[in-house]
This record gives structure tokens, sequence and C-alpha cells, in this order.
């Protein structure tokens, strides 16, 4: 009779503590700046530019730097996120620590679909913008937002004709920074 009461005690005493500990406040850990440097977010988008220019000889472009126009939303390039400007700026980073000439000037309307016709484009806008600094290059980007992934298309593209050089497409997982950073939809005009 004890063997069987056993079991039934021992269960009763591990359901009593799950219990109590279902109401204990659960602490809040706060990241450090180790994992901070090592962020997953940080390494992939830096991944993703290194096998954009995976080799390219920067020396070639020494002449004509490279720009980099905000990362917009696939729906309506008009428009980006904190999201979208936080990869572009980490695209030009990169660029920098892989040894191109990056120059430094905030590009709006990156590249558009012509109507009709699916090509691919530079805004005039952009247009005169890299040609005002002797750009080669400028690294265009979109995004868009599914379920569970954020999925992100770059392309180098060619001033002088409008041609895309490179391309590369990655994907960020839809974790809580990724989910707050979209929700920081910019209403206005990308930037």
């Amino acid at each position: 009779m004890m063997k069987r009461a056993l079991p039934l005690i021992a269960a009763a005493g591990v359901a009593a503590l799950t219990a109590g500990c279902a109401d204990a406040p659960v602490a809040h850990v706060e990241p450090t700046y180790q994992e901070a440097a090592l962020s997953d977010f940080l390494v992939t988008n830096g991944n993703a530019v290194a096998r954009l220019v995976d080799g390219m000889d920067p020396a070639q472009f020494a002449d004509g730097p490279i720009l980099v126009a905000t990362t917009v939303n696939v729906n309506d390039m008009n428009r980006s996120s904190t999201l979208g400007r936080a990869v572009s700026e980490q695209y030009a980073s990169k660029l920098v620590t892989l040894g191109f000439n990056v120059k430094e000037v905030k590009l709006r309307g990156s590249l558009y679909v012509k109507e009709g016709t699916g090509e691919l484009m530079l805004s005039r806008e952009v247009r005169d913008i890299a040609r005002q600094h002797k750009a080669s290059m400028v690294l265009v980007g979109t995004y868009a937002q599914a379920a569970s992934f954020v999925y992100i298309s770059q392309k180098l593209v060619r001033t002088e004709d409008g041609r895309v050089l490179r391309a590369n497409d990655y994907a960020l997982p839809i974790d809580r920074d990724v989910q707050r950073m979209l929700q920081t939809y910019n209403s206005g005009v990308a930037r």
C-alpha cells in the first residue's frame, strides 16, 4: 500500500511546487555589452554586405564613391522605417571596413519599378545626387515584412546606366527588436 502511495505523494508535491512557481515574478535580465557586440542583427547585416561585394576590388572604385540609399518598404518605395534606416547605416559601415570608398549622403527614393514594365531604374533625384558626388555606384535595398521574417533585397547599381551589377537577398527573423523597428514606420518620405 505504501509503495502505491509514494508516487501519488511525489506527484502532489511536484504539482504544489509548480503551482507556487507560476505566481512568482519573472526577473527581467538586461542584455550585456558583450551580447550587444555579438548581436545577430549586426552580424547578419554585415555578412549580407560582404556577400554582395565578395570578390570586388575596392581599389577599382577609389575614384568614384559608393552611395548608400535608405532601404525602403517594397510596398511603398517612398517610405521606410527605423529598420530600413538602421540596416542602411550598417551597410555603409561594413563597406567602409571592407575598404570601399563610401560617401555620406542621405538618399531617399532609391529605386523604382517603372509602371507596366517591371524595369528597375534609379530615380532622377538619386541619379542627380550620384552625379554631383561623382559616385560610381549606389547600394539600394528594399524590405518586405512577412509573418515570421523580414525579407531584404540589396542591389549595387551602376550610376552611369542604372545597370544592376550585384544583388543579394537575405532574411531577418521578426524578433522583439526587429518588430520594434518595423513599428516605427515613417509616415513621410524615406530619408
